[in-house]
């Protein structure tokens, strides 16, 4: 047994961290928070004043640099502008899609109020999953998720969730629609997606637990859209072979050719069969905004399930996407658990709970880089800049259908021009050239089985200009 005398001498022995010598290392006093923020921003501000000029596409990569970057962190405090420098310089090796000559994939421009409402949102390092812990704050990520309900036409009962981009809100829509349509026996429902659908949906369909014969494949049809006709005929033999056709994923706006798929008449298949019906709106979702959007994405309103994603349509910063669904107790049959540690967060009034609705417990504020940025903007500011980017479609559009020596494959729906040259070689020499510029970066598909370009305008700094350039750098490459 110790006696009283020996464990009074074990308390006093000096424990490993001795305040007095090292003090509180991790909460800096206030001269260095402030002259840290201000560096920090400075360099933001340098970043987003440089985006003209710097080059679009960058692969020189010093030696020294990658020999820093993999360095372990040390034991003893670095100095934040030589990190900042580290840093800035690993961010120009690459592509930049926050440039305004960025025409790849799909641009995610990042507006710059929504860089400061991530800080803000990081700072304030409010949890908000759970509406009782942060009420007033979750209330705040609902009443963006009512606009977007209600930007599609969603009547009351309907909800959503924000998530880190397209992916994981078309993983939920699969799993929502699979849990409605199929209950827990699913291993003989079917998944119908068209030619054009974002692989998202397969690894989805994976995800969620299908197997590989679940998901169907339905042809194109004219402007690369999902051919109605066949995906009833796909729906009517499953069911003679004793499937069970559970889900439809449409496009608005596919990756390739941002074509628009029939919405409407889609609706009144899906009607009809009983089937769950989900719109892929990562890309084109927020043209909804504009008159011409509307028109294109007609049906819409009546899905099942829209993913949209505002690092798109709203030129917000990456890992900002939504998913909505019509009926929102669909959407919580197939998320919401309970745990005993968490019984005392109980609701909050009428404001919902993401954790409820969605695969995430722990995750960041996100609500606050899409809210921030439409109260300081207004909406009518999107707006606008979406029917700029429609515009400048069309000129591109027009300017690449009158050059001798391309094909242009689709009129756009929204703001994506495919064409190629006549031969498949000249089409890669094509894109080289333009994306060698340092000025102007396009991507490549595969369109009919041959390559095919793309020219994709999103960015909200893309204007007239830069798509003159581009257009240029296209004939010239034709010339090399």
């Amino acid at each position: 047994m110790p006696t009283r005398h020996s464990a009074s001498r074990r308390t006093a022995r000096r424990l490993p961290y001795d305040r007095a010598v090292t003090g509180y290392p991790l909460e800096p006093d206030d001269t260095t928070l402030q002259t840290w923020g201000d560096a920090v921003l400075s360099r933001v501000v340098d970043h987003e004043r440089s985006l003209a000029d710097v080059p679009v596409a960058r692969y020189d990569v010093a030696e020294s640099l990658l020999e820093l970057l993999a360095a372990r962190p040390p034991e003893d405090a670095g100095d934040l502008p030589v990190l900042l420098d580290v840093v800035g310089e690993a961010a120009r090796v690459g592509l930049v899609p926050s440039s305004p000559g960025y025409l790849a994939y799909v641009p995610v421009s990042g507006l710059y109020a929504g860089a400061l409402a991530e800080l803000l949102a990081a700072g304030l390092n409010r949890y908000v999953t759970i509406a009782r812990i942060a009420p007033a704050l979750a209330a705040l990520e609902n009443s963006v998720i009512r606009w977007l309900c209600e930007l599609f036409g969603f009547p009351a009962a309907s909800a959503g969730i924000l998530t880190s981009g397209g992916s994981m809100a078309n993983f939920s829509g699969v799993v929502t629609a699979r849990v409605s349509r199929l209950g827990d026996r699913f291993a003989d429902g079917v998944v119908y997606v068209g030619e054009h659908t974002h692989h998202s949906v397969a690894k989805s369909a994976r995800l969620a637990g299908f197997p590989p014969d679940a998901l169907r494949t339905v042809a194109s049809g004219d402007g690369f859209r999902l051919d109605v006709d066949a995906l009833g005929r796909a729906v009517t033999d499953d069911r003679a072979a004793g499937r069970r056709p559970a889900l439809v994923v449409a496009n608005a706006g596919s990756t390739d050719t941002g074509s628009v798929d029939a919405l409407g008449p889609l609706a009144d298949l899906c009607g009809r069969e009983g089937l769950w019906l989900h719109v892929d709106a990562a890309y084109g979702g927020f043209f909804q905004l504009t008159e011409r959007g509307r028109r294109r994405l007609s049906g819409i309103e009546r899905a099942d399930s829209i993913t949209v994603d505002p690092h798109k349509g709203l030129f917000l910063p990456l890992a900002t996407g939504a998913l909505v669904v019509r009926d929102v107790a669909t959407l919580r049959a197939a998320h919401a658990l309970e745990a005993t540690y968490l019984q005392d967060a109980q609701p909050w009034g009428d404001v919902l709970s993401a954790a409820d609705l969605s695969p995430e417990l722990s995750r960041d504020f996100r609500g606050l880089r899409v809210w921030l940025p439409l109260h300081l903007h207004g909406v009518a500011a999107f707006r606008d800049a979406l029917d700029e980017k429609l515009d400048l479609t069309m000129v591109a559009y027009e300017a690449l259908r009158q050059t001798d020596g391309l094909e242009v494959l689709h009129e756009p729906e929204l703001t994506t021009v495919a064409f190629r040259a006549h031969d498949d070689d000249h089409t890669r020499a094509v894109l080289e050239h333009v994306n060698q510029s340092g000025r102007v970066v396009l991507s490549s598909t595969m369109l009919d089985g041959r390559p095919a370009l793309r020219m994709c305008i999103q960015g909200h700094r893309t204007h007239r200009e830069r798509v003159d350039e581009a257009l240029a750098l296209v004939r010239e490459g034709l010339r090399c």
